[in-house]
């Protein structure tokens, strides 16, 4: 199961994943999720939560990728578990993303604080 948390500065959105990024639901959930961020310059993706991630959420992130680049939209990983970071490594997928650290991100975007309480600590 994936639930996902949305939190909006501006035109940043940050989307916090818990749980299993895998076939089924989980995949198109994170998809849609993000591609109705349209109207965010910056979506940043927190994969801190994220304990499982197979070939189908690979495949998901990379459309988002794909999205992300066809509309001028900044999509950045943020935070990926041990396995997620891992998975990105072995795969070479960690020289396609923008992956940091939460509080390196919005550091270079230049956001200046966030409200969410998990965030606040980062910030």
């Amino acid at each position: 199961m994936l639930t996902i948390d949305i939190e909006k500065t501006g035109d940043v959105a940050v989307v916090r994943c818990n749980g299993r990024l895998v076939r089924g639901e989980e995949d198109h959930t994170l998809y849609t999720t993000v591609v109705a961020q349209k109207d965010s310059r910056i979506v940043v993706l927190d994969l801190s939560d994220v304990e499982s991630l197979d070939a189908d959420g690979l495949t998901t992130l990379l459309c988002l990728h794909q999205w992300a680049l066809g509309r001028g939209v900044q999509l950045k990983l943020v935070n990926p578990s041990h396995f997620v970071h891992e998975v990105l490594i072995k795969t070479r997928l960690d020289r396609v993303f923008d992956i940091s650290s939460l509080s390196h991100a919005f550091f270079v975007l230049g956001v200046p604080q966030c409200n969410h309480a998990k965030y606040a600590a980062s910030c």
